[in-house]
Formats: structure tokens, C-alpha cells, sequence
């Protein structure tokens, strides 16, 4: 079953890339209290994910922070090292927390996984973003199918 708004994010052992290395934390620490903007991609370095998703909430930052949002997260089901590097590579420290759903289980218990085995890349994520308020989903942008829109940091302005 795919989260909806109302919802509560469900609970999930994560990795958050810091400038110490690798950080355990959970779904529970990064949404509670707060007003979070998330957005997942497919893959660190992939193509839409680099030129187009992770850069417009970078960009995107100051006027999300205008709107009362506390923190912006990237989540992939990708390993914290490679999140991090992605983080470094695409200027996001300070704007963008980077987070690492290594397992898939965070993926998993949104209900939003991608079968990317035919291009290799196993199990990931879908495309989407969400806002949500002390762990409540107050609006979920799911990507209906290849490329950028409706998850966008744009969209998401106009969403929250």
C-alpha cells in the first residue's frame, strides 16, 4: 500500500551522510517535530536525478526555508558514502540532507519501490516528493512515470 496524505511516515532505520562519515538515524528522528520536504530519487549521479531533481531543491532552498519548512532530505536507496559524494558533488551542504535508505526498508514501508532490475539497478525508489508536518503526510507528489514534474522543488513550492 502506497502512504497517502494523513498518513504517518512509517518507522525506518536510515543513514544520513555527514562530514564524519556515515550516521544512523531513523525516519522517526528526521520527520518528527518538523516540517520536512522529502524527495526520493531512483539513483545518486543518474541523469534526471543530477541535472534536474537534486539541483532545483538546492536552488530552491532559501524560498522553502520562506515557507516555514525546517529541512529539506534526499532520500535513494543508495549507500550513505555514495549519498554523501552526491551531496558534495551537487553543492547541497547546508540546504539538502542526504540521506541513505541502503536497504530499501524506508522504500518499502512507503510503498513506493521501482523494479529497475531491467537496467540493472535492482530495487530503488520510486520518484516523488512529500511535505509532511511532525511526521504526518500533508501532500505526496508521485511521479506517474519516467522524467520530472510533479516532484519537482517547483511543484513542491507550489504544494505546501
Amino acid at each position: 500500500m502506497t502512504i497517502s496524505v494523513g498518513d504517518k511516515i512509517p518507522e525506518a532505520n536510515l543513514m544520513l551522510s555527514t562530514d564524519e562519515g556515515p550516521k544512523p538515524t531513523s525516519s522517526s528522528s528526521l520527520f518528527g517535530g518538523k516540517k520536512v520536504v522529502m524527495f526520493a530519487v531512483p539513483g545518486a549521479f543518474t541523469p534526471t536525478c543530477s541535472a534536474k531533481h537534486l539541483p532545483g531543491f538546492v536552488d530552491h532552498a532559501a524560498e522553502f526555508k520562506a515557507k516555514g519548512v525546517d529541512e529539506l532530505v534526499c532520500i535513494s536507496v543508495n549507500d550513505a558514502f555514495v549519498m554523501g559524494a552526491w551531496g558534495k558533488d551537487q553543492n547541497a551542504g547546508g540546504k539538502v540532507t542526504m540521506v541513505a535508505d541502503g536497504n530499501g526498508d524506508f522504500t518499502k514501508a512507503m510503498g513506493l519501490v521501482m523494479d529497475g532490475s531491467g537496467f540493472g539497478m535492482g530495487e530503488r525508489s520510486q520518484r516523488y516528493a512529500l511535505y509532511a508536518e511532525d511526521g504526518v503526510v500533508k501532500a505526496i507528489n508521485v511521479e506517474p512515470g519516467p522524467g520530472l514534474d510533479v516532484s519537482s522543488a517547483e511543484a513542491m513550492l507550489k504544494a505546501i
